[in-house]
């Protein structure tokens, strides 16, 4: 069995997968549905080996609340973790700045600016 985590977007998907290639420096296929809208249809892209799937959900939805990313980095990857949260952190609302816990040297939370939650931990 796998789980794959499916993003929905009210419209901004595309906008939504160029901040998402440039934080994890990978390049998604993307399958434009509405030309005229640049509406996705379908888009994936690889983070850390996992596929996240995203679309323009064809009606408006409320996106984020119930659903957070938790990306764990490697002890080398401190440069990795802060490049990335602060390419999220744009537009976007911190709710706890990168920084030492109990249980990493480098934990944050943040809301990007389309309403998705990222938890980032370095092991």
């Amino acid at each position: 069995m796998k789980i794959n985590p499916y993003l929905c977007f009210n419209g901004n998907c595309a906008e939504a997968v160029a901040l998402y290639e440039k934080a994890f420096n990978v390049k998604a296929v993307v399958e434009i549905a509405d030309e005229a809208n640049n509406l996705v249809a379908h888009a994936e892209l690889e983070i850390g080996g996992t596929p996240i799937m995203l679309f323009d959900a064809p009606q408006p939805i409320k996106v984020g609340d119930s659903i957070m990313i938790s990306i764990t980095f490697d002890k080398h990857e401190r440069a990795d973790v802060e490049d990335t949260f602060n390419i999220l952190k744009a537009d976007g609302n911190v709710i706890m700045e990168l920084g030492e816990t109990d249980w990493s040297e480098c934990f944050g939370l943040l809301v990007d600016k389309f309403g998705i939650q990222w938890n980032m931990c370095q092991n």
